[in-house]
């Protein structure tokens, strides 16, 4: 079951959640952070696969700070809209709005995060940040090297594509080496290889990714 319901953050601010449950009781919570498309069908079904795997799961609306019901497609506009919007969310907001949504989850047990490209580099920063969250698994965000001096709080798995061109390699062994107490997976892919809806798509480092993800969310989570 999934439905729309709104949360506030500690600053008053008021914004939308998309929030799938799983059919039995839940093993946990799990908080998916959106890419720069919002919550969009691709995330929406994201949240769901991971409820169907036994988590409560939200994805919150990040780009509410900026208007409500902001969902983008792939294509070349969309990008261009979508890395306009991100700029507009400071992450001194994003972290509110993500401390909001782990404790919307929080009687569910102990709480994960997932997230991709934007949403990659908020889970990073969520796991150095954010109160309440016992492990992260962090999908090709950009720019996490400009914050890779700072402690995460749980334990953080990263996922990258080697054939990426927004983050290249030499971001990713910096981090690998800054964050020695944390795996860094490399994949045979470009960015976004986990979304089905994108030319990048890469089905089979998807589906590693996941069960690695998985695997990472039950060892720390249930």
């Amino acid at each position: 079951m999934s439905e729309v319901i709104q949360l506030t953050a500690q600053d008053g601010h008021q914004f939308d959640a998309y929030l799938a449950q799983p059919k039995e009781k839940p093993v946990g919570g799990l908080v998916v952070i959106q890419e720069i498309f919002g919550v969009n069908a691709h995330i929406r079904g994201v949240a769901d696969s991971y409820a169907a795997a036994g988590y409560l799961t939200i994805a919150p609306a990040m780009f509410d700070r900026i208007r409500p019901h902001i969902e983008l497609g792939y294509e070349e506009a969309d990008v261009k809209a979508g890395l306009e919007f991100k700029g507009q969310v400071a992450p001194e907001q994003a972290m509110l709005d993500l401390g909001a949504a782990v404790a919307a989850v929080a009687a569910a047990g102990k709480i994960g995060v997932v997230g991709y490209c934007w949403g990659g580099l908020l889970t990073w920063l969520a796991a150095t940040r954010v109160a309440g969250i016992a492990a992260a698994s962090s999908y090709y965000g950009g720019g996490i090297v400009n914050f890779v001096e700072e402690e995460p709080k749980c334990p953080v798995i990263f996922h990258f594509g080697e054939q990426d061109h927004a983050i290249p390699m030499d971001q990713v062994e910096t981090i690998r080496a800054r964050q020695s107490g944390s795996e860094v997976f490399v994949y045979p892919a470009g960015h976004g290889f986990n979304c089905d809806q994108r030319g990048s798509y890469e089905a089979t480092s998807a589906g590693i990714a996941r069960d690695r993800t998985l695997d990472f969310l039950s060892q720390h989570i249930g």
